[in-house]
């Protein structure tokens, strides 16, 4: 441990895990990575009598589960349709969002909207620690929003902020950002991963003893991660990640946890010159309108929380010069090399001298097994330069012995194909619904080999 200037201490502290060593070393002690350790100023010792942690609630003794009493957490809607979606419902009194998303990708606009609407009903506070008053007010002005009881705050010193949301009372409280937040406490610099670490956890504090329903803002580092250590994921009651091409007009809103609803739930928006709006039908903006069938192109039924959605497969298969290239955008590479192993050995069909593309269109990220098969079909499409049959779906996920396995939830995915206008459905013998196919012609097979016999045959 050395000095830094002005005589305070510093240590190198991990960004991951925020585990601290005197001195700096490839890998972290604490968790194993390797060059996350970064010097920052070390916390002061703790001053006699003073007491910087206590607990979220009135000390109780030991009691039974079955004598406490267990109600329904009362939500509150955000006017975003979409975005009530992806947090199960709504926001929950006394509950911790933390929202994260590459830069410029809309969190802060789609949090001044939803604070915009809900300021006709509840108390509402947004908390700006990157721009000035007047920035977040000539935003308001241009998406044309009614902010007339709208409070904000400009500030990042946290026990201002803190004294500020226990004298005001605010439902619902915006955080912009949790990175640019510092505490009198720590002498490190905003960002560090004490000060985000620290600031976390008394707006977390508070957020539970008072009642207030806190969402953070968060950044992002260049894999995409959010920012500082992986402790602020644990602490808050809800992740969410905002997904999208920056070049694109559509915006996904996921939830990576969730104690209050389901996980990997979605919404969708599209931005507009008036802020982010809601689609009401995703599946439309995932399907290529094409005149015609083309090869390569592979319509997948994906399960995204509770939400089937229906995305196009594209894929390109050409003859490789040199060593053959195997690209995936919005779908497990790994898992790619494993479907072109099951192709050549279940099925015959051989790839080794070729490039492979895959696509999923729309920016979206499918990370569901039940995605091979149409991955698979794809590829063989564009390898015979042959379109597949018009009007089908496809879903099911593929085996190492090449047997095709079922996908949960088979009957909504078929529900879904059948109401955007799909006609057949190849999906694996265990989906086969018992009591018709949704008005779909369905072609149920077991194994790899037995899909493209099928196909053949219609063909």
């Amino acid at each position: 441990m050395k000095r830094a200037a002005g005589g305070a201490r510093t240590v190198f502290a991990c960004s991951e895990c925020g585990a601290s060593a005197a001195r700096w070393q490839g890998q972290c002690p604490g968790c194993g990575q390797w060059n996350t350790l970064v010097e920052t100023v070390a916390a002061p010792p703790a001053v006699a009598g003073q007491k910087r942690f206590v607990g979220r609630g009135e000390p109780t003794g030991v009691r039974t589960l079955s004598t406490i009493e267990a109600s329904e957490d009362q939500r509150w809607p955000t006017g975003l349709a979409e975005f009530d979606r992806a947090l199960g419902g709504g926001l929950v009194a006394g509950g911790v969002v933390l929202i994260g998303g590459d830069p410029g990708i809309g969190k802060s606009t789609l949090l001044l909207q939803a604070l915009a609407a809900m300021s006709r009903s509840q108390r509402v506070l947004y908390v700006s620690g990157e721009e000035s008053g007047q920035q977040v007010a000539m935003r308001a002005r241009r998406l044309a929003l009614d902010t007339g009881d709208l409070g904000l705050l400009a500030e990042i010193h946290l026990e201002r902020i803190l004294s500020t949301l226990q004298s005001a009372q605010p439902q619902v409280a915006v955080i912009d950002s949790i990175q640019t937040l510092w505490s009198d406490q720590l002498a490190s610099a905003p960002g560090s991963v004490a000060q985000v670490r620290e600031c976390a956890a008394q707006l977390t504090r508070l957020a539970k003893q008072a009642g207030i329903t806190v969402i953070l803002v968060g950044h992002v580092t260049k894999e995409g991660a959010l920012a500082g250590p992986r402790v602020l994921e644990h602490i808050v009651d809800t992740v969410l990640y905002f997904e999208g091409d920056t070049h694109s007009s559509f915006r996904l809103i996921r939830a990576v946890k969730n104690r209050y609803g389901a996980v990997n739930e979605i919404g969708v928006f599209a931005m507009t010159d008036r802020g982010l709006r809601g689609v009401s039908n995703p599946s439309a903006i995932f399907l290529s309108p094409y005149a015609s069938d083309v090869p390569g192109s592979c319509i997948l039924v994906t399960q995204e929380g509770t939400r089937p959605l229906l995305v196009e497969i594209q894929a390109l298969v050409d003859q490789a010069h040199g060593n053959p290239r195997r690209l995936t955008v919005g779908l497990d590479a790994q898992r790619l090399a494993m479907l072109l192993a099951v192709l050549h050995r279940h099925a015959g069909i051989v790839c080794f001298d070729q490039d492979v593309f895959v696509n999923a269109v729309g920016g979206v990220r499918i990370g569901e097994p039940a995605a091979d098969l149409a991955v698979l079909l794809a590829i063989v499409s564009s390898l015979r330069d042959r379109p597949l049959p018009g009007k089908l779906v496809v879903f099911g996920e593929i085996g190492l012995a090449g047997e095709i396995r079922p996908a949960p939830r088979g009957q909504e995915r078929l529900r879904e194909a059948a109401k955007l206008g799909f006609t057949r459905a190849l999906i694996p013998e265990a989906n086969r619904p018992r009591q018709g196919g949704a008005g779909l012609e369905l072609i149920a097979v077991r194994r790899v080999e037995e899909a493209f016999a099928r196909l053949r045959e219609l063909e």
